[in-house]
């Protein structure tokens, strides 16, 4: 027997497994530590532009892009070094000011404000909340080629220059996480996020539309309409960071928005794309704790990866605490429809951005039987279709002794593919003209 640790919120459970049984697959991300002096380096030589020194001048006001709670950036680490730099440049602290591209998600908390900036950056730098809802925040900025409008918080012309700072990870249909994700959807207007969002769903065949999922990018109408918004407000210089387990930053890219962001997605994708020989009957999956598991909207994308591991009608065992409940007051009301068919004909009715999350998460539901460990109430996850137990043994106990399977320890950061096939991450020289 083996041992290994699963992560649960801001805890770990300690779970004994026979190695003849279950195969683990973890990714390659228990790099050390970047030093402050790495980091700096790496600023100093950007990919595709200009040093920061000379693209900004004294005097000028400069807004940071952060995510919020939900993604692990190594933020407090950067954003300390990177106000460090531009108060050495000539920029006065008054005018350096944080924002965090919530998107949709709730208000960023105080708390969490310390957490992410630390609490030195908290007390001194200004910050800034993004309300997708309140249209007093926005520039409309003319459509796409599509149609869909353009709406951007207004908080990215107010300042001289812009530079986001964002996580790489997989996203199960933007193909990549960070890069151009920290203005649309992140500082975009409830509208342009449900357009642009709506984008993955094929509302003739009511499922997925084709070239959307994790780690593609080209050919993603998601992503190609993302940068497409970005477009019209483009950002001064972009950090990209490649987190280990612990959330400490082992990468960096920095530089234009589209290389920079291109080459951190293609370096994630070569650490974390797990090739299978085969599905087989159970996965056990943890989301890799906090900040992956806070709420159910962002743990599901840890049961999408699973999913890719398991055969059809097979078991996934699904450690997520959401501490932070569902993640949306309104997500449990698409549950009520009688299957996911009848809830992606509901969407084509009427769509909205959660709807979709959850027609995804009903449909894996549907096709596997989902145990799930979780802080959520039973009465919760029987509506979403999954089945509470309340411990990992107790779940794994109930499985055949005769099953083989997969266990995953970071679910939020690997992509299964069956077989060795060509990597799917976009290539920089893909976004040049």
């Amino acid at each position: 027997m083996k041992e290994i640790r699963l992560g649960y919120g801001r805890r770990e459970f300690a779970f004994e497994f026979d190695d003849s049984r279950f195969d683990v697959l973890r990714s390659d991300d228990d790099s050390s530590a970047l030093t402050d002096p790495q980091i700096g380096a790496k600023l100093a030589s950007p990919i595709g532009s200009k040093p920061l020194e000379e693209i900004i001048s004294p005097g000028e006001s400069i807004l940071i892009v952060v995510p919020d709670a939900t993604r692990a950036a190594a933020t407090g680490q950067i954003v300390n070094l990177l106000i460090r730099r531009l108060i050495v440049s000539g920029i006065q602290p008054s005018n350096i000011a944080i924002i965090f591209a919530t998107g949709i998600h709730r208000k960023v908390t105080e708390e969490e404000k310390r957490e992410l900036l630390t609490p030195f950056i908290a007390q001194r730098v200004k910050t800034l909340d993004h309300d997708a809802g309140d249209l007093a925040q926005f520039s409309r900025l003319g459509k796409t080629l599509s149609g869909i409008p353009v709406e951007l918080n207004r908080a990215l012309l107010d300042y001289d220059r812009v530079i986001i700072v964002g996580g790489i990870s997989f996203h199960y249909f933007a193909g990549f996480t960070g890069g151009r994700k920290l203005i649309c959807p992140g500082l975009a207007s409830s509208q342009t996020i449900s357009e642009t969002h709506k984008l993955a769903f094929d509302f003739e065949k009511k499922t997925r539309r084709a070239g959307v999922g994790s780690g593609l990018l080209k050919g993603n109408a998601v992503n190609e309409t993302f940068m497409e918004v970005v477009e019209k407000c483009p950002p001064s210089f972009s950090i990209n960071s490649l987190v280990n387990d612990r959330g400490e930053a082992t990468e960096i890219y920095v530089g234009d928005w589209k290389l920079a962001h291109a080459e951190a997605c293609e370096s994630y994708a070569q650490k974390h794309t797990i090739s299978i020989k085969e599905k087989r009957e159970v996965v056990i999956v943890s989301c890799g704790g906090f900040p992956f598991d806070l709420n159910m909207i962002q743990a599901h994308k840890s049961l999408e990866a699973a999913s890719h591991g398991c055969n059809d009608g097979g078991t996934i065992i699904f450690l997520a605490e959401c501490a932070d409940g569902l993640g949306r007051a309104d997500f449990l009301k698409w549950f009520e429809h009688k299957d996911s068919r009848a809830l992606a004909g509901k969407l084509c009715e009427a769509y909205q951005v959660n709807g979709q999350t959850a027609w995804n998460l009903l449909s894996m539901a549907e096709r596997f039987d989902v145990q799930i460990v979780t802080g959520l109430p039973d009465k919760e996850t029987r509506s979403m279709r999954m089945t509470k137990t309340s411990s990992l043994e107790k779940a794994t106990a109930q499985i055949s002794t005769q099953s083989r399977g997969y266990i995953i320890p970071n679910g939020a950061r690997i992509y299964l593919e069956l077989e060795k096939k060509q990597m799917r991450a976009l290539k920089p020289s893909w976004f040049l003209p």
